[in-house]
């Protein structure tokens, strides 16, 4: 199964010791975001978590620790945009992050990481020609460390509408525009072009729209065949077609404290929520609390042990 770290917050960049205690716990506890006293414990042995898969703007604190995750198979999907403090308050510097990202990428490999450029939006600061040249920069530095890079345009969800006001939806005819060159400019440095949760808007520049956290994403980087259960298409009006698994994280927790996120609802509740984190807890927040029900989820390796010539070398 998979193992999910970065849908909900940001654990490499804030909670690294406590992902390394519960890796080395062996499991740990997640409180349903809809009903408290509902939580899950999930096993963290590599014997039935066949990748833990991560989302991060600032892998950096991860880094001296990678050993720990040498059991367990790793995809990466580190965010790396130009945008100002106004927009990413607590994002380190992007040129250090990209240091990192080749860093990370020389660890684990270059099937085992990938770019986001997301979200886009687009504002008299930002215009169409600033994120093509900006992009266009990046992707060069990062050229040789990555196969992919994905992007999304902003979404306008309630909590981005209450801390991003000012923010609206990208037009078509940018999308268009910038899609176009993205794809180019991408292809001119060796990555493939995935817009997340965007239909097949992009397909005829060249983009690849099937999705950018799937089963051969993570067949690839682990040079294995999976057997994941079936799934229909999931979150985003039903257009992202990700292989997502399980999610460990928790809402109201990351610390960049973006004007775009989706995950927080305020800076306030974020910083209120850090104060009760404790690295030795099993939970990411706070404890154990009166009238919780705690059941053990249902896993098992989705890895497929069947032997068989296969010309992609995925499994021998």
């Amino acid at each position: 199964m998979i193992i999910q770290t970065g849908m909900r917050t940001d654990i490499p960049a804030f909670y690294h010791e406590w992902l390394i205690n519960r890796l080395k716990a062996g499991f740990v506890l997640v409180r349903n975001p809809y009903n408290p006293l509902s939580v899950t414990r999930y096993s963290l042995s590599p014997d039935v978590v066949d990748l833990i898969a991560f989302c991060t703007k600032n892998p950096s604190p991860m880094l001296p620790h990678i050993d720990v995750l040498q059991p367990y198979g790793q995809y990466w999907f580190v965010t790396i945009t130009p945008y100002g403090r106004e927009i990413e308050p607590n994002v380190p510097d992007r040129e250090k992050v990209m240091e990192d990202f080749k860093r990370l990428s020389g660890l684990v490999g270059v099937d085992s990481v990938g770019w986001r450029y997301d979200p886009v939006f687009v504002n008299e600061r930002y215009s169409v020609e600033w994120h093509i040249e900006e992009f266009s920069k990046m992707s060069e530095t990062l050229s040789g460390y990555t196969k992919t890079c994905v992007i999304s345009f902003i979404d306008i969800y309630k909590k981005v509408a209450h801390n991003f006001p000012e923010a609206g939806e990208v037009s078509r005819e940018d999308r268009l525009r910038l899609g176009r060159e993205f794809v180019r400019i991408a292809a001119e440095y060796g990555m493939t072009l995935k817009p997340c949760a965007e239909g097949d808007e992009l397909a005829p520049f060249g983009a690849d729209c099937a999705g950018c956290m799937t089963t051969a994403t993570f067949e690839k980087a682990l040079k294995r065949r999976l057997n994941p259960p079936s799934v229909k298409k999931n979150q985003r009006r039903g257009e992202c077609a990700c292989l997502l698994g399980v999610d460990i994280g928790a809402y109201d927790t990351c610390g960049h404290l973006c004007r775009y996120c989706y995950a927080n609802t305020s800076g306030e509740r974020v910083r209120e929520n850090m104060k009760r984190h404790d690295p030795q807890s099993p939970f990411l927040i706070g404890k154990s609390i009166p009238g919780e029900v705690v059941h053990n989820a249902s896993q098992k390796s989705w890895i497929d042990r069947q032997m068989r010539l296969d010309p992609d070398g995925l499994c021998r």
